[in-house]
C-alpha cells in the first residue's frame, strides 16, 4: 500500500526557512503518471495548493508562493521535500504531502500523508 509521511520541525521562527520532507513507501517517486504535491491548511481556511514535483524532477508552484517555495527530491531515499523561505505567522498551517494520480479516465489526489503542524512564531 502507498503511504506518505511528513516530517520536520514543528516550530519555525519568522524570516527563517520552513523545511519538510515526505517519505514515500509503496510507490516510486520516479514512476510514471504520478505527481508529488505539497498542500497546506490553516485554521478556518480551506486547502491551499503549494506546488508539486514531477518524475522529471521539474517543480511547479502556486503563483502566490512561487517566490518562496522550493520542492526537490532524493530519489535514492524515495522522498521529496519542501522549503519555504522567509516565513511569517501566516504560514502557520498543517502541511500535507499528497500524491496526484493520472489516468485516461480518472485523475486526482489518491493518497495523503497524515499532515504535520508547523507553527511560525518567535
Amino acid at each position: 500500500q502507498v503511504q506518505l509521511q511528513e516530517s520536520g520541525p514543528g516550530l519555525v521562527k519568522p524570516s527563517q526557512t520552513l523545511s519538510l520532507a515526505c517519505t514515500v513507501s509503496g510507490a516510486s517517486i520516479t514512476a510514471d503518471t504520478f505527481y508529488w504535491n505539497w498542500i497546506r491548511q490553516s485554521p478556518g481556511k480551506g486547502l491551499e495548493w503549494i506546488g508539486y514535483i514531477a518524475r522529471s524532477g521539474n517543480a511547479y508552484y502556486s503563483p502566490s508562493l512561487k517566490r518562496r517555495a522550493s520542492i526537490s527530491r532524493d530519489t535514492s531515499k524515495n522522498l521529496f521535500t519542501l522549503q519555504l523561505t522567509t516565513v511569517t505567522p501566516e504560514d502557520t498551517a498543517v502541511y500535507y504531502c499528497v500524491r496526484w494520480s493520472k489516468s485516461d479516465y480518472v485523475e486526482g489526489y489518491d493518497y495523503w500523508g497524515q499532515g504535520t503542524q508547523v507553527t511560525v512564531a518567535s
